[in-house]
């Protein structure tokens, strides 16, 4: 889904129009799987138009969305308001920009993306997640919307896309990623754990030892800097970890192995 077009694959459907629209008249309650939104960032930079109009002229509904130059104007104070008469949180956090940022050209892009963002709970699935693709302009914002619509319990990562080139600034650190919000509908949703096969130059430097059976392993260290008084304190196979000033500190990845 992007600024002005949204794509269902249970219908097999590509509309053209405005998405809030769209998503009001023909996108039902909990019937999306999987919904991936990229909006135009508030990066005040007007995008290429992608379609035109018969006659050769630029489609209205293509202009108002890819002109990313968002301005508060009687059109995003109504939004606001709409938002804001609705009730809840996502107009308790709305009012609570209104606060802090003023009427400006922030709060009138997110007076646009609050409906939207509740359009899209609406219609994703219990089972479903919503991944939100923005970057650091207004991604802070965008966060505490998000947790407003979805909730903060159901925030389950922020991504980072690290971009292969990046722009030098001139008084300051080039900007080298855009970032994803990853949020689910409840606490049932659907993942599907990816695995990459280690590579062998990967293997070769970490798994560098090998059983009786010929599987190949790795060594770790099973303690972390700093004395602990609780079990992870205590001796374990005739070896105090606090006599060195040290603790046992289980990695990560393989305390599952161990329960």
């Amino acid at each position: 889904m992007n600024g002005n077009s949204m794509e269902t694959t249970n219908t097999n459907m590509l509309y053209y129009g405005d998405n809030l629209d769209v998503l009001r008249r023909y996108v039902p309650d909990e019937s999306i799987d999987l919904i991936y939104l990229d909006p135009p960032f508030k990066s005040s930079q007007d995008y290429n138009i992608l379609f035109k109009e018969q006659d050769g002229s630029r489609a209205a509904a293509q202009i108002k969305a890819f002109n990313d130059t968002w301005r508060w104007d009687q059109g995003s104070a109504k939004s606001f308001h709409d938002v804001v008469l609705a009730g809840g949180r996502t107009a308790d956090v709305m009012v609570a920009f209104e606060k802090f940022l003023g009427y400006n050209d922030m709060l009138a892009y997110l007076s646009m993306m609050a409906p939207r963002l509740s359009e899209l709970r609406r219609v994703l699935k219990l089972n479903g997640s919503v991944y939100l693709h923005c970057d650091p302009t207004a991604s802070h914002y965008l966060k505490l919307l998000m947790d407003a619509v979805f909730g903060p319990k159901y925030f389950i990562n922020e991504i980072i896309w690290k971009r292969t080139y990046s722009h030098g600034g001139a008084i300051g650190y080039g900007p080298i990623h855009d970032i994803i919000l990853f949020y689910s509908r409840s606490d049932d949703y659907l993942w599907n754990e990816q695995h990459t096969p280690y590579s062998e130059e990967y293997k070769d430097r970490f798994f560098r030892f090998t059983d009786s059976d010929g599987r190949r392993y790795r060594k770790t260290i099973l303690t972390g800097s700093g004395i602990r008084y609780g079990a992870s304190g205590k001796p374990w196979r005739g070896i105090d970890p606090t006599s060195i000033g040290r603790h046992w500190a289980i990695p990560r990845y393989i305390r599952p192995l161990i329960g």
